[in-house]
């Protein structure tokens, strides 16, 4: 984050518990409430893939607003776009190498591919619309954004030091709560290997300090592995 950013958190006189209490309450209530729509209007697909999107958002921004926080402290930033470049490069190139390998692995011994994508048949661009503005935006906003920018905070904030093993447990408990989500929202168990994208945006958002990695790195994963898994599978 820029020096602005950190001087602001570095002021900020949110307690820890207090800090704890929300996250915990907005976390259960966003994912709840997004599973009861899912339930609830389980024939409407139009209200679901905008509504989760918004309760994901809000739940991110409204809290940040009304603890008087500046938005950048929570992604809101591009940073050095450059070095952001970078990041990902290296991210694509060591993750699509696997992630390749793996989809040819699992076609060649007949396994079937896990949470395998449904391209609508003539709808290619819309579903490449659906998969930025509907899932990797509001689902690093709040989870990488939101959740793992406050929980690293919290352990700063407790600690009254940044040790760089407690940013590691942040990421990798925003990780848990994402592959987590995942698995009640989509109710299967074989979601929980969202754990490892999980773990690589959030070092992505760690390693930039802005949402604009993560982002592009979850929609581009999304749609190339629904493009590998069509083409290949």
């Amino acid at each position: 984050m820029d020096d602005n950013c950190i001087l602001e958190q570095a002021s900020n006189k949110t307690s820890g518990k207090s800090l704890l209490i929300e996250i915990i309450v907005i976390t259960i209530i966003s994912i709840g409430v997004s599973k009861l729509l899912q339930v609830g209007f389980s024939d409407n697909q139009t209200l679901m893939a905008l509504a989760v999107p918004v309760i994901l958002i809000s739940a991110a921004i409204i809290p940040t607003i009304v603890r008087r926080k500046d938005l950048c402290q929570i992604g809101f930033r591009i940073g050095d776009f450059r070095r952001q470049l970078k990041v990902l490069f290296a991210a694509f190139v060591i993750v699509f190498s696997a992630l390749v390998a793996g989809v040819l692995l699992l076609d060649h011994y007949k396994v079937q591919l896990p949470m395998r994508p449904i391209i609508p048949e003539g709808r290619l661009y819309i579903w490449f619309c659906y998969q930025i503005l509907f899932v990797a935006i509001p689902e690093e906003v709040f989870f990488r954004g939101y959740l793992q920018s406050n929980i690293i905070y919290l352990f700063n904030t407790v600690t009254g030091k940044k040790f760089r093993f407690l940013e590691w447990y942040g990421i990798i408990i925003c990780a848990i709560v994402f592959a987590v989500s995942h698995v009640i929202l989509l109710g299967s168990i074989i979601s929980i290997i969202t754990f490892l994208p999980g773990l690589i945006m959030g070092w992505l958002f760690f390693r930039t300090n802005s949402l604009i990695a993560p982002i592009l790195f979850h929609s581009i994963a999304n749609i190339g592995y629904g493009i590998i898994a069509t083409v290949i599978a």
